[in-house]
C-alpha cells in the first residue's frame, strides 16, 4: 500500500527551479533513500513533503490524504515526522524535555509524555543523558535527540535528512542498527543521505536527484552501476 504519493512535484524560488516534475511513491514498510550531489534539491523536496513550504505545482498525498494547505504540525498529527540536516533542538532544555515536546503530541498528560520520552531515549541510546542540556551534546548526540523527538510523535513515516552527516564510521554503523530497529517497529523510512555505506546497508530502493530532477531509481546495487549516477554524483572511482 502506498503511504506517500508524489505526483509531478515542482518547486520554484523565483527563477530557480529547485524541484521539477518529481514523481515518487513510498510503500508502507519501505526504506527509501534519496541521494544526489549538493544542490540537487533533496532538502527542498523534504520541505515540500513535510509541509514546511508548499510546492509550486504537483501534489503530495500522505496516507491517502492531500497535503496541500497543511502545516508541519498538521503533518505530524497525521503521522509524518522529520529531522533536519542541521538539528533544530532546544539547546537550553534537557534531552528528556526535548523528547517530551514530541511525545506531547500523542500523550498530552505530562506523566505519560515523560514515560514515552524515556522509552524512546532508551531506544536511541540516550537513557544515561536524560538530564543533560542538549546544547552540551556533540553532533552525534544532537542528531539522536532530534531523532528521538521525531520518533516520540509515533510517526507512520519518518523523514531523515542526512542523519548520518558528521558521524564517524562507528557512530554511522550504530545508526544503521538503530534505524533498523525503528523500521522493525513498523515505521516507514524516507532517508536523504550522503553516506553511501548507510544507504547501501539500509535502503530497499534508491532515488537519485540531480539539478532538481530524478535521474535514476532502483535498488542500491542497480543505482551505483548506473552511468548517469556515476557521472553526476559518484565519480569514476565507483565505476564497476
Amino acid at each position: 500500500m502506498a503511504l506517500l504519493e508524489v505526483d509531478s512535484l515542482t518547486k520554484r524560488f523565483g527563477g530557480l527551479v529547485a524541484n521539477k516534475d518529481i514523481n515518487l511513491c513510498v510503500q508502507a514498510g519501505e526504506m527509501l533513500a534519496i541521494i544526489g550531489p549538493n544542490g540537487a534539491g533533496k532538502s527542498t523536496l523534504f520541505n515540500s513533503l513535510a509541509c514546511n513550504h508548499a510546492p509550486t505545482a504537483g501534489s503530495v498525498r500522505f496516507d491517502g490524504r492531500p497535503m496541500r494547505g497543511l502545516r508541519p504540525e498538521d503533518a505530524a498529527v497525521l503521522g509524518l515526522a522529520r529531522t533536519f540536516q542541521i538539528p533544530r533542538n532546544f539547546g537550553d532544555m534537557t534531552v528528556l524535555e526535548n523528547t517530551m515536546v514530541g511525545a506531547l503530541l500523542r500523550h498530552p498528560r505530562l506523566h505519560d509524555a515523560r514515560a514515552k520520552a524515556a522509552a524512546v531515549l532508551r531506544q536511541v541510546g540516550l537513557a544515561d543523558r536524560v538530564d543533560k542540556r542538549t546544547a552540551e551534546l556533540n553532533v552525534a548526540g544532537q542528531k539522536r535527540v532530534e531523532l528521538a523527538r521525531a520518533l516520540a510523535t509515533e510517526p507512520k513515516l519518518l523523514l531523515l535528512d542526512e542523519v548520518a552527516g558528521g558521524l564517524n564510521p562507528g557512530e554511522a554503523l550504530e545508526l544503521v542498527d538503530m534505524l533498523r530497529s525503528i523500521h522493525a517497529m513498523g515505521v516507514t523510512l524516507l532517508i536523504v543521505e550522503h553516506v553511501l555505506e548507510v544507504v547501501m546497508r539500509l535502503a530497499h530502493r534508491v532515488l537519485v536527484l540531480n539539478f532538481g530532477q530524478v535521474i535514476a531509481e532502483g535498488t542500491p546495487e542497480e543505482v551505483v552501476r548506473d552511468k548517469k549516477v556515476i557521472d553526476a554524483y559518484l565519480g569514476s572511482k565507483h565505476r564497476v
